[in-house]
């Protein structure tokens, strides 16, 4: 049986966009992934498309979308993957609700490369949050 995950953040274009990416990876077929945003940005950060790249794992394609538009849907689990989107999170009934408060890349500063660096450090610390949630059969605990 297939495990339904959505993943939350507020604008829905580095934090959810690249768990999505990682856990439909990793997971494979076991796992069908969504992610949106409290207040989703209209795009994915051209960043977060390259520490994903760089991992050969290609978002793209990957469009930034309200959690309005799950609305209704059944999850198995529900991930917010930072502290406003938790709070504004609506209820989806019958979903595990995991929160991690995970940082923002998109707050960094200084030259591209450390831009980059710092969004491959938030996709790594998200990897090995998912790898965790995988290996406890689509549990894990909030932190």
């Amino acid at each position: 049986m297939t495990h339904r995950v959505l993943i939350l953040c507020t604008g829905n274009c580095v934090r959810s966009q690249m768990a999505e990416g990682l856990l439909r990876q990793f997971g494979g077929s076991s796992y069908e992934v969504h992610s949106a945003g409290s207040h989703p940005s209209g795009y994915v950060s051209e960043l977060a498309i390259e520490a994903m790249r760089a991992i050969g794992i290609d978002i793209s394609g990957h469009r930034s979308k309200s959690v309005s538009e799950f609305t209704g849907q059944g999850f198995d689990t529900v991930i917010t993957v930072c502290d406003p989107a938790a709070e504004l999170c609506p209820v989806f009934p019958g979903a595990q609700r995991i929160h991690w408060s995970v940082w923002d890349p998109g707050n960094a500063t200084g030259s591209y490369e450390e831009k980059l660096a710092a969004f491959c450090r938030v996709r790594d610390e998200l990897a090995a949050r998912l790898n965790k949630f995988i290996l406890s059969n689509g549990t894990a605990e909030n932190s």
